[in-house]
């Protein structure tokens, strides 16, 4: 099946909720971007979102997709973000989006399932270096990237992980998680 993709601004608990998914036995794959930044940080002239968005999104595209490639060895597998989340950053930034990051966006399943920052837990650092209403500007971008892509936006409820695993999984089809 398509890997389901699991987004949103940051500081919405994305990371937190993976993690609940995998002790469930679902197949996960971490953030890219996160990974790449903390990557990136440690080299002299490492390429960082907020000094070079379209090189870091070149490096992104590259990554995310040999982990699509990967998820769609398992019947399910869920993504912490995706390549259309390269699309929602450069709309959110005012930058062009080439259409090969438009092409290679398609391939998911039809619903992602979208997090939304929450002040309970948003924690401003290195990787992170907005403010909470930077989050949430970055969040809406990514809905309408999403949904101009085609797919279906489905709003995980604020709520304890575990009443959020259940929501995904009574979302999605029944076919979908036999």
């Amino acid at each position: 099946m398509l890997p389901i993709i699991i987004t949103g601004g940051p500081g919405a608990g994305k990371t937190s909720l993976i993690e609940a998914l995998a002790q469930k036995g679902y197949a996960t794959f971490e953030e890219v971007s996160r990974t790449l930044i903390e990557q990136q940080a440690q080299l002299e002239n490492g390429i960082l979102p907020w000094h070079d968005l379209p090189g870091f999104a070149q490096l992104c595209l590259q990554h995310m997709g040999e982990q699509k490639q990967q998820a769609y060895s398992h019947p399910v597998a869920f993504l912490d973000r995706a390549i259309p989340d390269i699309c929602g950053y450069l709309a959110q930034a005012e930058l062009p989006i080439e259409a090969r990051y438009r092409e290679a966006s398609q391939g998911y399943h039809s619903q992602v399932f979208f997090c939304r920052p929450h002040q309970a837990i948003y924690v401003q650092d290195e990787v992170r270096p907005y403010p909470l209403e930077g989050a949430i500007a970055i969040h809406q971008a990514l809905v309408a990237v999403y949904q101009q892509l085609g797919y279906q936006v489905v709003d995980v409820p604020w709520g304890t992980l575990e009443e959020r695993v259940a929501f995904i999984e009574s979302a999605l089809t029944p076919s979908i998680m036999e």
